[in-house]
């Protein structure tokens, strides 16, 4: 495939708001594409390199370079120029990548050239993130969009699917299994707005403890046992504890999903912090156990015996579970009631215990939905008591007086459905002297650029804020922002891509007067 047609997709996708007319764009380019294209093109669409960052920046593309006449260049052939970029190294090395970016830049069009440039410095904004080149394969396949974003939550890579999909047609998404071994992405929960009302919308459901912890989903293999966070980070050598219980268990091939905890002499949970400290521990973790053990609480089975269990309705996994785990590493519920008053009665009950153990408030999840892996759907409803979101930083302002020096005031932003983030309102509430220094750091490696007092920044970083409702805003794209926003923790466990939805903020409350 020629980069011609795929930086002209570029430009066009990022030219129309419209989601259908971005997916038959993405479509077209597919269509087009041979299968040992896809696991370059999609990196691309979506503004990264196959190879990571190679060390190509503004520096070495400050030299204007007259563009080609015609296009010649193929997306094989910039990717093995790319390749070979970035083994340079030694004496000479720089004038040697220079020489390299410059044939590069030479060989290509004006608008490769402008697309290149986007890319390479990662400023490539057009909104084709992976959800968007997988509606796009789908289409261009003939696939069901729904089993091409299934296939790739199993399957663990988008440009494996892509590339089978055009290679063989929708009958090779069948391929794509839950595996045991291969970590999935968790199944989610939404906000709700109260205990009632997410009664009133699920029906017959499960009413669970909420926990303040780090997701873990457990893997056993006959005497293989591997553990994952919610980002698929694999930390299997630093939860002694998982592995010790993962192979007392009945079972000998089976997938858990749950969160490790820290329990304080009185049985109360110990604060997140501790938590995520102790499980980013790499150096003494045999002394890291003994200082601050973990507790492993489990509320689902994503396989047991070998066969997947995704696809049973949540009350078969959960009997399931209760056969695989003893009672005090299963998630504690409340007792199902025999009508809707009885229920509602017992899972208020439940939330003032759960609240009184330390916890952070209750789950309740639909007994007859399936588990969906990477989705969150509306079958798993978390009712707190403080309205909260994880929002991404996009952008900071230079503090003044104490604060003088400090990146302080957080621009925050919520996800869209094209992958781009809506700006909600901005914060320095609830931020310690500690966050202060840090983010300050954290901020300034993640910088884009900077207007004035305002640090604008890659959107990565999440941060879990606290707020009293929302209000509609002419000052906001989406005419929305937050009421009284804190910032409450940093979620480094979690990608910009876990982040609150605009329609989850939406969702979270009544709309108040404008601001």
């Amino acid at each position: 495939m020629l980069l011609d047609a795929l930086a002209r997709v570029s430009r066009d996708v990022a030219a129309t708001s419209a989601r259908s007319k971005k997916t038959a764009l993405l479509a077209e380019l597919f269509r087009a594409a041979a299968p040992e294209d896809v696991p370059i093109v999609v990196p691309y669409l979506s503004g990264r390199l196959p190879q990571g960052r190679i060390g190509i920046g503004w520096n070495l593309l400050r030299e204007t370079v007259p563009p080609a006449a015609q296009p010649t260049l193929t997306v094989a052939g910039v990717d093995a120029a790319l390749t070979a970029f970035a083994t340079v190294a030694g004496r000479g090395a720089q004038t040697e990548r220079a020489g390299l970016v410059r044939e590069l830049m030479a060989a290509a069009t004006e608008e490769e050239q402008r697309f290149l440039r986007g890319l390479l410095t990662g400023e490539v904004r057009q909104g084709a993130l992976d959800a968007l080149a997988a509606e796009g394969l789908a289409v261009a396949a003939g696939a069901a969009p729904a089993d091409v974003r299934r296939a790739v939550m199993l399957g663990g890579s988008l440009t494996a699917v892509g590339r089978a999909l055009l290679a063989e047609g929708p009958g090779a998404l069948t391929r794509f299994t839950l595996r045991v071994g291969r970590a999935v992405p968790p199944m989610l929960a939404s906000p709700g707005k109260s205990l009632d009302e997410a009664l009133a919308k699920l029906g017959p459901c499960a009413v669970e403890e909420k926990l303040d912890g780090i997701r873990v989903q457990v893997h056993r293999d006959g005497d293989e046992v591997r553990v994952f966070t919610r980002t698929l980070e694999d930390i299997t050598d630093r939860i002694p504890e998982l592995i010790d219980l993962a192979r007392e268990l009945e079972g000998d091939r089976f997938v858990l999903d749950g969160e490790v905890i820290a329990l304080g002499a009185d049985g109360r949970p110990l604060p997140f912090q501790d938590v995520a400290g102790r499980v980013g521990s790499r150096l003494d973790v045999a002394a890291a156990r003994e200082a601050l053990p973990l507790s492993p609480v489990f509320f689902d089975v994503l396989a047991a015996d070998g066969e997947s269990t995704l696809d049973l309705p949540y009350r078969e996994r959960r009997l399931r579970l209760e056969r695989l785990v003893p009672g005090p590493q299963c998630v504690r519920r409340a007792e199902e009631g025999t009508d809707d008053t009885e229920t509602a009665v017992a899972a208020r009950a439940f939330l003032a215990r759960t609240l009184e153990r330390g916890h952070e408030g209750v789950v309740l999840k639909a007994l007859d939905a399936p588990y969906q892996t990477g989705r969150r759907g509306a079958s798993w409803l978390k009712v707190k008591p403080v309205h909260t979101l994880d929002l991404v930083v996009l952008a900071a302002e230079w503090g003044h007086g104490r604060r003088t020096g400090k990146l302080s005031n957080l621009h925050l932003g919520a996800l869209r459905p094209d992958g781009s983030f809506a700006m909600l309102g901005k914060t320095f509430k609830g931020l310690t002297d500690a966050m202060l220094e840090w983010q300050t750091e954290r901020l300034g490696a993640l910088k884009v650029s900077e207007e004035g007092y305002v640090v604008h920044v890659r959107p990565e970083l999440v941060v879990e804020i606290a707020f009293d409702g929302i209000q509609r805003s002419t000052r906001y794209p989406e005419g929305v922002t937050l009421r009284f926003a804190r910032v409450v923790r940093y979620r480094e466990d979690k990608r910009a891509s876990d982040a609150n939805t605009v329609a989850d903020v939406l969702a979270s409350g009544p709309l108040r007067a404008d601001d």
